[in-house]
């Protein structure tokens, strides 16, 4: 399968965890996500994070997460403009990896997050995931500062500004 722009998005909830945590026990996802649940105290329904499972042809292959960057106290984005949001995906599926689904579904997502406003997308690559950062690169993210350890871990900053937006 080849991206093709024709992907679904799906809001993850309660019900998929299990289908969640399976993907995150895979060695290539586990190596960057860790064992820690996808879903924090407040479940699969925290009003600041968006969690969709990303579908192609009807078969779930990819997770994605947007969220606000001034959701939480002294987060590393807090400097950025009011509406930005913040975005984390893998891919589940080893087979799809390396094909283009990345930046592809990306893509898809960013356009609707910038429609709706977000004057800033932002993302946080461990600075040793060679394979994120090259496909954050292919969708149109750049480095904005030095890699930094933070509460969540160590990070590249990453961002995005909205099209047409001027710096």
């Amino acid at each position: 399968m080849k991206p093709d722009g024709n992907y679904q998005f799906r809001r993850a909830g309660s019900a998929d965890l299990n289908l969640l945590l399976e993907w995150q026990s895979r060695p290539h996802v586990l190596e960057w996500w860790g064992t820690e649940p996808p879903f924090g105290a407040d479940g699969a329904d925290d009003p600041r994070v968006a969690r969709w499972i990303v579908s192609i042809d009807r078969k779930p292959f990819a997770y994605m997460q947007d969220y606000t960057v001034h959701g939480w106290e002294g987060h590393y984005f807090a400097h950025l403009p009011t509406g930005s949001r913040g975005i984390d995906q893998y891919i589940a599926d080893p087979d799809m990896t390396g094909k283009g689904h990345g930046p592809g579904f990306m893509r898809e997502r960013l356009k609707v997050l910038f429609e709706e406003g977000a004057p800033v997308v932002a993302t946080d690559p461990h600075p040793d995931n060679s394979r994120a950062i090259s496909a954050y690169r292919k969708t149109g993210f750049s480095i904005f500062g030095a890699a930094q350890e933070t509460k969540w871990g160590l990070i590249l900053p990453m961002k995005m500004d909205r099209p047409g937006k001027s710096a």
